[in-house]
């Protein structure tokens, strides 16, 4: 029995997604199972030829032999949700909890105007107005609609009865360490905790459960939106640097810095992280290209992990060397 949690170390965009899907993959879960916010928070996942963006369901769908859930502390558009079931065909062995919020058109309205959209930068998905009015118990609950009853169930009794059984969890976390309502950088942040301990208590998992703490993080800092970033780069420089990125959901420009070892630090005390998953290592080091092999990486790339390591005091177990799910170095063992 495994259950490993995984979650983002910076803002977000950290390459949650490619991680995912590559530890669904390779490790066959039973289950795959999402906390976090909501719809708010997107992953892209790049497969052989295919890619795919997802705000709904859990980035580990494409091993097919997991079933696929959403825990109760996450907030759903419905809407989102099936339209997802059905363009990944996923359908069968996707459940959400009874217990999961539902994001109405109220939310999207109240999400699209005013100090969340001009000031905070929200993404205009209703995330944040629904988790208020969670707070509010005023909230309408995936129980209360009667076509959800078909992929509804009662998620953490799932997991329980697996990793009794002794099978694997997969958990996913959604956004970053520095969106969290209780730990970033307020008021810049999401609705919600999104550390290790929160997107655990949104899928009802009890810490003594949780066996790894992977906590990713790009190989340098970016951020969508407005709140501080130290030592942020000019547009011209990111863009020169090879930097330049757009966020999933929003197809907003990212802000980028170099990559933070106090954060990182912070991140990790923050999450009891026990492992680090490094992504976009070619993007410093265009000659580690898709290397599958650590002892093939260029001397400097090493040097750069090895000092990752040592300032943050865990290890790089994944790196990632390519936008595909399969450019990756495990070294979990």
């Amino acid at each position: 029995m495994v259950v490993t949690v995984v979650v983002g170390g910076f803002f977000g965009d950290e390459g949650k997604g490619k991680v995912i899907s590559h530890l669904a993959r390779v490790d066959k879960p039973d289950i795959v199972v999402r906390g976090g916010a909501g719809p708010n928070a997107g992953h892209t996942i790049r497969s052989g030829n295919n890619t795919y963006k997802v705000r709904m369901l859990p980035c580990g769908f494409l091993n097919k032999s997991s079933r696929v859930m959403i825990g109760p502390g996450v907030v759903i558009n419905p809407t989102v949700l099936y339209d997802e079931i059905k363009k990944f065909g996923v359908g069968g062995r996707v459940f959400v909890d009874r217990n999961c919020g539902i994001i109405e058109q109220s939310h999207l309205d109240m999400d699209t105007r005013g100090e969340l959209k001009d000031k905070i930068g929200s993404t205009g998905s209703g995330t944040g107005p629904a988790n208020a009015d969670r707070a509010m118990r005023t909230l309408k609950l995936v129980h209360d609609l009667k076509e959800m009853e078909t992929i509804t169930l009662d998620v953490p009794g799932e997991i329980d009865a697996v990793v009794r059984a002794g099978g694997d969890v997969l958990v996913e976390g959604t956004q970053g360490t520095f969106l969290s309502l209780w730990h970033g950088t307020y008021p810049y942040v999401t609705s919600k905790d999104v550390t290790a301990s929160g997107i655990c208590a949104d899928v009802g998992i009890g810490p003594t459960t949780v066996d790894n703490v992977i906590m990713v993080v790009k190989a340098f800092v970016t951020r969508v939106g407005t709140g501080p970033l130290d030592n942020e780069l000019s547009p011209q420089e990111t863009v020169r640097r090879g930097w330049a990125e757009r966020g999933t959901v929003t197809n907003r420009t990212r802000r980028a810095a170099e990559f933070d070892y106090d954060l990182g630090r912070r991140a990790v005390m923050l999450n009891g992280a026990d492992q680090l998953a490094l992504t976009k290592l070619d993007i410093l080091f265009p000659e580690c290209s898709k290397v599958t092999s650590y002892d093939i990486l260029s001397t400097e790339a090493r040097l750069f992990i090895k000092t990752i390591e040592r300032k943050l005091g865990i290890p790089v177990t994944i790196i990632g060397t390519g936008p595909e799910d399969t450019s990756v170095i495990d070294r979990r063992g």
